[in-house]
């Protein structure tokens, strides 16, 4: 594990040979949802040993649809962002969309993620990595995971060392993403961490309902082979009721399924480390 991931992960006890997680619920809609999740989550990787970031946006800019809820108040959400970092002495991480909230954003959160759609943003890139906070970026839907070297390289290039990539599928046809688990090992040649997002993966967008849809069905399949193809991290958006959930609902993990997965997953990273 990476120094500045051995210095995020201080507070914890966790064994070194696991993989680590970044997990929560998809946008900050309430501090209930958000204090529930991060209490249950953490308390699970304690118990199996996995090295844990709580993620939530707070603030969510790509909407298919007009009307898709988008967050309660930036400054309202990343307060109950940081308020689940103290109560749970956990590390934390949000998206931002524009070079105008990298500052903000950090000052609240320990990681910065760049949105799959965005990972080509040179002044987005930029201005995360000014903040001097690990930045995390997704890969996009159009590029392969041998061309994320140039986003690497902007980052570095600014001053920053750490940084995460996370691979989360490739579009295929209008509605659909197919994930090329080729693209892990690709990317890990760039000597950064690499990360399986596991939720969005399984996303079907573009629908013509102005909803996105999913597979929650199949995030077990794809964080299974994820860890079996070597990858350092997961990323998965998990929701106590996700039928309820005000964003992505349709792709997330139910709250209470996650610890017979983790479980799982840990039994399979000790067999092929």
């Amino acid at each position: 594990m990476q120094t500045f991931l051995k210095k995020l992960f201080e507070k914890q006890s966790y064994d070194e040979n696991n993989f680590f997680l970044l997990a929560g619920p998809c946008v900050i809609e309430n501090e209930a949802i958000v204090l529930e999740v991060a209490e249950k989550v953490s308390t699970i990787c304690k118990n199996l040993g996995i090295p844990y970031i709580f993620k939530s946006s707070y603030r969510k800019a790509n909407r298919t649809s007009g009307n898709s809820f988008t967050g309660i108040g930036d400054e309202a959400a990343l307060k109950i962002l940081q308020k689940a970092a103290k109560t749970f002495e956990l590390p934390t991480v949000t998206d931002i969309h524009s070079p105008s909230e990298a500052a903000m954003a950090a000052a609240y959160a320990d990681v910065l993620q760049i949105p799959a759609f965005l990972c080509r943003q040179s002044d987005l890139l930029e201005a995360a990595a000014q903040t001097g906070k690990i930045i995390n970026v997704k890969k996009g839907q159009f590029l392969s995971g041998p061309s994320m070297k140039f986003a690497v390289e902007k980052i570095n290039n600014a001053g920053n060392q750490k940084v995460l990539l996370t691979e989360r599928g490739n579009s295929f046809g209008y509605t659909d993403l197919v994930v090329d688990y080729r693209n892990i090992p690709w990317m890990q040649e760039h000597q950064v961490p690499v990360v399986m997002d596991c939720t969005h993966s399984l996303q079907q967008p573009n629908q013509s309902s102005g909803v996105t849809g999913g597979n929650p069905q199949l995030i077990g399949t794809i964080a299974k082979a994820a860890i079996a193809s070597g990858a350092d991290g997961l990323f998965i958006e998990t929701h106590p009721n996700p039928r309820l959930a005000k964003s992505d609902g349709a792709n997330m993990l139910d709250l209470n399924k996650l610890e017979e997965l983790l479980t799982q997953l840990v039994r399979i990273r000790s067999a092929v480390v």
